[in-house]
């Protein structure tokens, strides 16, 4: 329909002639209530915003000493969080002598890894900082 036409059938109904997708060819127009319109499209993006969930970063500590079952509950909390869509930081800390053994602590993150495998993706892999050895785990997308 031709765009003078268009104009006198929404004068006519009284309502408004609004442009809805302007990159096809020819271009595609309705008529309809255009206050409408935009309070509905500012109500969707209220219930949108208010629905969405920021993410946060949640925290695991393990110890060189932190034994296999005891890895297997730090686990789970990770699994709880992230089933809330968190991040979490897994850091073991190294205190005293432990500092020497350093492969010690890479093995015992490659272990937690392995417990979350398909659960969880590394997002940060395990690096050093201080006396702490920190690796950032997200959840995967399945």
């Amino acid at each position: 329909m031709g765009l003078s036409k268009a104009k006198e059938l929404a004068a006519e109904k009284t309502l408004d002639l609004v442009e809805v997708a302007p990159n096809v060819n020819p271009p595609v127009c309705k008529i309809m209530d255009y206050g409408k319109h935009l309070y509905r499209q500012k109500k969707q993006d209220q219930n949108q915003r208010k629905q969405q969930k920021q993410t946060e970063v949640k925290g695991v500590r393990l110890s060189l000493r932190t034994s296999g079952h005891d890895l297997e509950t730090k686990a789970n909390q990770a699994r709880r969080f992230f089933k809330q869509r968190n991040l979490v930081k897994v850091s073991l800390v190294f205190r005293g002598r432990e500092n020497v053994h350093q492969e010690l602590g890479y093995k015992k993150m490659e272990d937690f890894k392995k417990i979350l495998e398909g659960e969880a993706v590394v997002e940060q892999e395990p690096k050093k900082q201080g006396n702490n050895l920190m690796m950032i785990l997200a959840p995967s997308n399945k």
